[in-house]
């Protein structure tokens, strides 16, 4: 049968994404991702994953797959040995694990289960605006609020939530520290958040997937206790992008109801969770001189920055394992440094996805990958800025 003699369907699309844009000469984002991910010689600074691990989680992955561990269906709800792992490095008790295929489903989960259409929800510009997606599928209005800016340290604070809220606001998102300025909240400052939540009845969804490389870290369900969601990676300072794993983490009630929006009854990936248990085993032999290979890279890249007129780093140190580089003084579009610096072997990411107004600002370089890849960048990038400066 030919094309021509039935009529192919055209389904409306039900929800909206950011879109990707592919760069010039891609039909499509999922080509030049793949192009990426497939160009061994690249230097891998364009999605903050994590290069810096020895053999210790992929050996007992590896050990998991020789059993055939796979062969068999995991327990629905994972490993409990891993889910108190997981509360272990929090230091939490009396709380529920839900483990999901990468924190990104824990997200969606969480925007589906407890949102409704009259809600809105709070989400700062820049910010990981797939969290914005997943809301926008089931509460009324996403209140992007802009945040890029020196006077509130680039970051959403206590006073621009009063400002931006109104009594349909049901959840602020607080990713912390931020992707993909890096900036990050103090104790006192979610405290103040904890307290406008528990005034207004809101739920505060603190997403931490970047806390292990923040020089100091505070967790607001320690002050919001039974309104706090927070988001768990193995994705980032695990090393694990790749292999899907993350959970949600709240009072049990909350993570019930969750629970009843699963799809993935049959359980997270068996092999993932192995390694996640070696990951969070092995952490405090590898964690220390991990973020200190991320703080001096970083260190390398400001020192590198700073003499160049019209480029600047908004927050810097970084408590992320990413940071951003201003290029607007220098009238330079993120887009073609990031085409150009492809080319020379530098896989970096414009700003446009993370956010609609600033997006066209900046460029998103993560640096947790062996230092001598970092001083590769810090030669390439002020060539860079030559060659394209307005």
């Amino acid at each position: 049968m030919r094309e021509k003699d039935f009529d192919i369907k055209n389904p409306k699309m039900k929800f909206q994404k950011t879109e990707r844009v592919p760069p010039e000469g891609y039909e499509c984002a999922n080509d030049f991702f793949e192009d990426m991910y497939m160009d061994k010689d690249m230097i891998w600074m364009g999605q903050n994953t994590n290069h810096l691990h020895d053999d210790t989680i992929a050996d007992a992955m590896i050990d998991a797959i020789r059993e055939k561990t796979f062969c068999r269906y995991p327990a629905p709800e994972g490993f409990s040995e891993l889910k108190q792992l997981i509360l272990d490095d929090l230091g939490f008790e009396g709380l529920e694990v839900l483990l999901t295929s990468g924190a990104t489903e824990s997200l969606y989960l969480c925007m589906q289960a407890l949102l409704e259409p009259e809600d809105n929800v709070i989400l700062s510009d820049p910010g990981y605006f797939i969290i914005g997606d997943f809301a926008s599928r089931f509460a009324g209005e996403v209140r992007y609020v802009p945040i890029y800016f020196d006077e509130n340290d680039y970051k959403l604070t206590p006073d621009l939530l009063r400002e931006n809220m109104d009594e349909n606001t049901r959840m602020v998102i607080l990713i912390d520290p931020l992707n993909p300025l890096g900036s990050s909240y103090t104790e006192e400052e979610l405290k103040e958040f904890a307290k406008i939540a528990k005034e207004n009845d809101l739920y505060l969804l603190h997403d931490v997937t970047y806390k292990d490389f923040a020089r100091e870290h505070f967790l607001v369900e320690n002050f919001a206790p039974g309104q706090t969601l927070t988001i768990y990676s193995f994705s980032k300072i695990f090393g694990m992008a790749g292999l899907r794993i993350g959970g949600v983490i709240s009072s049990k009630p909350i993570v019930d109801a969750i629970k009843n929006a699963v799809v993935n009854d049959l359980g997270v990936n068996i092999i993932s969770q192995y390694g996640a248990i070696a990951g969070l085993k092995s952490k405090p032999a590898w964690f220390e001189d991990m973020r200190q290979t991320c703080f001096e890279n970083q260190r390398l890249i400001n020192e590198m920055i700073e003499p160049i007129d019209g480029v600047f780093l908004p927050v810097y140190p970084s408590d992320a394992n990413m940071m951003v580089i201003d290029l607007s003084g220098a009238g330079i579009n993120p887009k073609d440094m990031s085409n150009y610096l492809i080319e020379k072997k530098l896989f970096t990411r414009e700003g446009e996805y993370t956010s609609e107004d600033f997006g066209d600002r900046y460029l998103r370089i993560s640096f947790s990958i062996p230092t001598e890849e970092i001083k590769v960048f810090c030669e390439e990038f002020p060539k860079a800025v030559e060659a394209l400066r307005k």
